[in-house]
């Protein structure tokens, strides 16, 4: 299966932005639509699960990965490396449904070079003081790790012209209402 019958679609936007749960919901309401399981190596967060949340590996392991040319877009952020195995896209796409992922910029300006008629979709938030907010309220971050997000925040935010279309994430519901506009009005199957 190639990406032409099915649509690629990259989700992004600043930590905090609220991504992983407009794609959670999203798909909840498009359950036909394939999700990519990401590696990096950062430590879990609770609750997360290796193999489902991310594939988390060991910085020895993950850069092997890159010298074997496994990756189809990989970044180091936040100190930590990122990426999706190539396996993982040809996974999804080989079940003949559209896939979505949730990557950052970088990311997914990668995977626009190898994959042009992928859709991006840039998570907007209504204001850094509610990344910071957000962020806060996860409990994970430390006070170098919260600024240093914040700055990166500033940064992605100047990238919103590089994307097909961008959801302000300021009701959960109209967001997630908006991006499965969307993905509806740019699914080819």
């Amino acid at each position: 299966m190639d990406c032409a019958e099915s649509t690629l679609f990259v989700i992004s936007g600043p930590s905090g932005a609220g991504k992983g749960t407009l794609v959670a919901h999203a798909r909840a309401l498009l359950p036909r639509l394939g999700l990519t399981v990401s590696a990096t190596t950062r430590a879990p967060r609770e609750g997360e699960v290796d193999g489902k949340t991310y594939y988390f590996l060991s910085r020895e392991k993950f850069t092997a990965l890159i010298d074997g040319g496994e990756f189809v877009e990989w970044a180091e952020v936040h100190g930590n490396f990122y990426g999706t195995l190539r396996s993982e896209i040809d996974r999804c796409l080989g079940l003949g449904v559209s896939l979505i992922m949730e990557l950052d910029p970088q990311g997914a300006f990668q995977v626009r070079q190898q994959f042009p008629e992928a859709v991006l979709i840039f998570i907007m938030p209504p204001s850094l003081g509610v990344i910071r907010r957000r962020l806060v309220s996860r409990g994970s971050e430390t006070a170098s790790t919260l600024e240093r997000r914040l700055v990166d925040a500033e940064r992605e935010l100047q990238l919103v012209g590089r994307y097909d279309a961008v959801v302000i994430n300021d009701d959960l519901d109209r967001a997630c209402e908006e991006l499965v506009r969307i993905i509806k009005r740019n699914e080819r199957i």
